[in-house]
Protein backbone atom coordinates (compact mmCIF):
# COMPACT_ATOMS: atom_id res chain seq x y z
CA UNK A 1 0.00 0.00 0.00
CA UNK A 2 1.41 3.66 -0.87
CA UNK A 3 0.35 5.83 2.14
CA UNK A 4 0.84 8.71 -0.24
CA UNK A 5 -1.46 7.94 -2.59
CA UNK A 6 -3.58 6.89 -0.14
CA UNK A 7 -3.89 10.16 1.76
CA UNK A 8 -3.98 11.80 -1.23
CA UNK A 9 -7.16 9.68 -2.51
CA UNK A 10 -9.00 10.17 0.80
CA UNK A 11 -8.21 14.35 1.28
CA UNK A 12 -9.65 14.60 -2.43
CA UNK A 13 -12.54 12.18 -2.10
CA UNK A 14 -13.97 14.25 1.10
CA UNK A 15 -13.30 17.00 -0.74
CA UNK A 16 -15.60 15.63 -3.34
CA UNK A 17 -18.79 15.00 -1.23
CA UNK A 18 -18.00 18.45 0.69
CA UNK A 19 -17.82 20.04 -2.66
CA UNK A 20 -21.30 17.50 -3.81
CA UNK A 21 -23.29 18.79 -1.02
CA UNK A 22 -22.27 22.31 -0.87
CA UNK A 23 -23.51 22.14 -5.06
CA UNK A 24 -26.96 20.35 -4.17
CA UNK A 25 -27.17 22.73 -1.35
CA UNK A 26 -25.67 25.79 -1.64
CA UNK A 27 -25.35 26.94 -4.71
CA UNK A 28 -28.82 25.88 -5.95
CA UNK A 29 -30.17 29.05 -5.44
CA UNK A 30 -27.11 30.96 -6.67
CA UNK A 31 -26.43 29.33 -10.04
CA UNK A 32 -28.85 28.42 -13.22
CA UNK A 33 -29.01 24.75 -14.03
CA UNK A 34 -26.47 25.10 -16.99
CA UNK A 35 -23.80 25.94 -14.33
CA UNK A 36 -25.03 23.53 -11.42
CA UNK A 37 -24.44 20.51 -14.67
CA UNK A 38 -21.28 21.57 -15.08
CA UNK A 39 -20.47 21.59 -11.43
CA UNK A 40 -21.70 18.09 -10.75
CA UNK A 41 -20.06 16.88 -13.66
CA UNK A 42 -16.38 18.10 -12.05
CA UNK A 43 -17.57 16.09 -8.65
CA UNK A 44 -18.49 13.26 -10.74
CA UNK A 45 -15.02 13.19 -12.71
CA UNK A 46 -13.23 13.57 -9.11
CA UNK A 47 -15.05 10.32 -7.73
CA UNK A 48 -14.26 8.58 -10.48
CA UNK A 49 -10.31 9.40 -10.35
CA UNK A 50 -10.14 9.22 -6.70
CA UNK A 51 -11.35 5.48 -6.76
CA UNK A 52 -8.18 4.85 -9.85
CA UNK A 53 -6.26 6.80 -7.34
CA UNK A 54 -7.57 4.03 -4.28
CA UNK A 55 -6.92 1.62 -6.57
CA UNK A 56 -3.50 2.34 -7.76
CA UNK A 57 -2.60 2.99 -3.87
CA UNK A 58 -2.44 -0.85 -3.33
CA UNK A 59 -0.68 -1.48 -6.52
CA UNK A 60 2.15 -3.68 -5.93
CA UNK A 61 4.66 -2.73 -9.08
CA UNK A 62 8.35 -3.64 -9.85
CA UNK A 63 7.66 -0.24 -12.08
CA UNK A 64 7.04 2.15 -9.23
CA UNK A 65 7.81 4.93 -11.62
CA UNK A 66 5.05 4.10 -13.38
CA UNK A 67 2.66 4.52 -10.54
CA UNK A 68 4.48 7.69 -9.66
CA UNK A 69 3.45 8.98 -13.08
CA UNK A 70 0.24 7.95 -12.86
CA UNK A 71 -0.27 9.31 -9.25
CA UNK A 72 0.49 12.82 -10.77
CA UNK A 73 -1.21 12.21 -13.81
CA UNK A 74 -4.80 11.29 -12.15
CA UNK A 75 -4.17 14.04 -9.09
CA UNK A 76 -3.29 17.30 -11.45
CA UNK A 77 -5.77 15.98 -13.66
CA UNK A 78 -7.99 16.02 -11.38
CA UNK A 79 -7.29 19.57 -9.81
CA UNK A 80 -6.73 20.95 -13.80
CA UNK A 81 -10.22 19.24 -14.79
CA UNK A 82 -12.61 18.94 -12.30
CA UNK A 83 -10.96 22.32 -10.64
CA UNK A 84 -11.71 24.32 -14.07
CA UNK A 85 -15.48 23.32 -14.03
CA UNK A 86 -15.80 24.29 -10.33
CA UNK A 87 -14.58 27.83 -11.74
CA UNK A 88 -16.63 28.06 -14.53
CA UNK A 89 -19.29 27.08 -13.17
CA UNK A 90 -19.51 29.49 -10.61
CA UNK A 91 -17.78 32.33 -13.08
CA UNK A 92 -21.15 34.64 -12.48
CA UNK A 93 -20.86 34.74 -8.81
CA UNK A 94 -17.36 34.77 -8.64
CA UNK A 95 -17.15 37.89 -11.05
CA UNK A 96 -13.21 37.41 -11.12
CA UNK A 97 -11.98 38.75 -14.84
CA UNK A 98 -9.58 35.71 -15.45
CA UNK A 99 -12.00 32.78 -15.06
CA UNK A 100 -12.91 34.07 -18.47
CA UNK A 101 -9.77 32.50 -19.83
CA UNK A 102 -9.79 29.06 -17.68
CA UNK A 103 -11.68 27.07 -20.34
CA UNK A 104 -8.54 25.86 -21.99
CA UNK A 105 -7.47 23.70 -18.83
CA UNK A 106 -10.25 21.62 -18.91
CA UNK A 107 -8.95 19.73 -21.96
CA UNK A 108 -5.46 19.86 -20.31
CA UNK A 109 -6.81 18.34 -17.37
CA UNK A 110 -8.75 16.15 -19.21
CA UNK A 111 -5.27 14.96 -20.89
CA UNK A 112 -3.59 14.19 -18.08
CA UNK A 113 -6.41 11.81 -16.61
CA UNK A 114 -6.53 9.79 -20.18
CA UNK A 115 -3.00 9.94 -19.28
CA UNK A 116 -3.30 8.42 -15.68
CA UNK A 117 -5.20 5.63 -17.27
CA UNK A 118 -2.72 4.73 -19.73
CA UNK A 119 0.38 5.09 -17.45
CA UNK A 120 -1.68 2.64 -15.43
CA UNK A 121 -2.26 0.32 -18.14
CA UNK A 122 1.98 0.13 -18.85
CA UNK A 123 2.06 -0.27 -14.84
CA UNK A 124 -0.04 -3.33 -14.97
CA UNK A 125 1.03 -4.58 -18.14
CA UNK A 126 4.98 -4.47 -17.00
CA UNK A 127 3.62 -5.93 -13.71
CA UNK A 128 4.37 -9.88 -12.97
Amino acid sequence: MNKRILMTASILGSIAVILGAFGAHGLKQLIDANELTIWAKGVEYQFYHVFALLFLSFFKSENYKLVKLSYGFFTFGIILFSGSLYLLATRTILEAGFIAYIGPVTPIGGLMLILGWVSLFWTALKNR
